[in-house]
């Protein structure tokens, strides 16, 4: 056998090819208004004056716009939108806080900003969302988002008392949707709750219920004792007597509406059902008759229940839940048109006519979820 004696070459290098047409990209960068005047032969001054429609001292011909223009398309120049709102001090966007602290969705505030959109849409404004986890812990921050990057703030559902409603700034106009206290720095979009309150129960009690259950919002609250309020007026009214131990206590939720509805039956086994439920919102509704559900008790056989609000949740349920309609995307909508009007006054281009308020009806919303009781009350299984 023969051996080959062969030499070491070391380690084989590494071939690159690269090839010969390959040039460096050029850095590119937006034209400027220096840019275009160079183009066409006049002043960055001039340029500006003749895209913003901003004065000059100088008399711009037909003539020497159009050979502007024709060069800032040329040269595709974008107008610097910050620096313009600068100029006009206006930056034609909304903010619109919102605290969200639960995971689910919250189809109130949906509702709400769908009328928002649709009414920034219609006056050529933008609108930017905060979210907050909650309001007494981050009003700094609520109150940082006024450093010039929007003309006006609403805020959604505030739960303000008058020490943190006087920390918002006087240099922006403020206009907020069911507000928790009545303030001077802005105007609150808000509902009859009461009436609307007292119209459901009157209306279960036409039906022929008498036992009736109220699942509330949180206590201390002006929306949950508002409808507390109009709950127990129809009772009375009625000449029902309220029992205590249908007035249960929870948070806008379905997930507490189910967890507050699971403790009830748990706690009252083997005594009657109430006749009909009315609940401070559709998310409560909906939490209470999915622990109904499971408890084996069908709606509305069994029993009967209704929601507050109308949000699109309330047509998805089955049956579909009866319920106490808020315009609330009428009323996002009449929230833009105030903070309009407010920015307008705020610079000197109008009057502010409107006070402290702006009220909508309610409307009682009659579906599958609501009929008459059964013949024979339903014992808690």
């Amino acid at each position: 056998m023969r051996s080959w004696n062969l030499p070491v070459l070391g380690p084989v290098p590494t071939l690159v090819y690269v090839p010969m047409n390959v040039r460096k990209k050029k850095n590119v960068r937006a034209a400027t208004l220096a840019d275009v005047g160079r183009a066409a032969g006049v002043s960055a001054m001039a340029v500006s004056a003749a895209l913003n429609e901003t004065r000059t001292s100088a008399r711009i011909s037909e003539q020497t716009r159009a050979k502007i223009i024709e060069a800032a398309e040329a040269l595709g120049y974008r107008p610097n939108v910050a620096a313009r709102a600068l100029v006009k001090r206006r930056m034609n966007t909304i903010g619109v806080s919102v605290v969200w602290a639960d995971e689910e969705l919250n189809n109130y505030f949906v509702e709400i900003f769908n009328g928002i959109i649709e009414a920034t849409s219609r006056h050529a404004q933008n609108a930017t969302v905060f979210t907050f986890r909650s309001w007494s812990e981050d009003m700094a921050k609520v109150c940082g988002m006024c450093d010039g990057r929007i003309d006006g703030m609403i805020l959604v559902a505030p739960l303000f008392n008058q020490e943190l409603a006087a920390m918002l700034p006087h240099h922006t106009p403020f206009v907020a949707l069911h507000a928790n206290t009545e303030s001077e720095a802005f105007v609150n979009i808000e509902s009859n709750e009461e009436r609307g309150a007292k119209e459901m129960v009157k209306a279960m009690i036409a039906m022929g219920h008498r036992r009736i259950m109220h699942v509330s919002g949180p206590r201390g609250l002006v929306g949950p004792e508002r409808r507390i309020s109009g709950y127990l007026s129809a009772l009375r009214e009625a000449g029902i007597v309220p029992d205590p131990d249908l007035l249960v206590v929870t948070n806008f939720a379905a997930a507490e509406g189910c967890r507050a509805m699971n403790a009830w039956l748990s706690a009252n086994k083997g005594k009657p059902l109430p006749d009909a439920i009315f609940c401070a919102n559709d998310a409560i509704a909906i939490g209470c008759m999915e622990a109904l559900a499971s408890a084996g008790i069908r709606i509305p056989d069994d029993v009967s229940i209704a929601g507050f609000d109308d949000t699109i949740a309330a047509r998805t349920t089955v049956p579909q839940l009866c319920t106490v309609r808020q315009p609330l995307r009428a009323m996002g909508a009449r929230a833009v048109e105030v903070m309009m009007r407010r920015i307008d006054a705020m610079r000197g281009k109008g009057g502010d006519e409107l006070v402290n308020s702006v009220v909508f009806d309610t409307t009682v919303v009659l579906r599958g979820s609501l009929s008459k009781p059964p013949a024979e009350p339903r014992l808690v299984p």
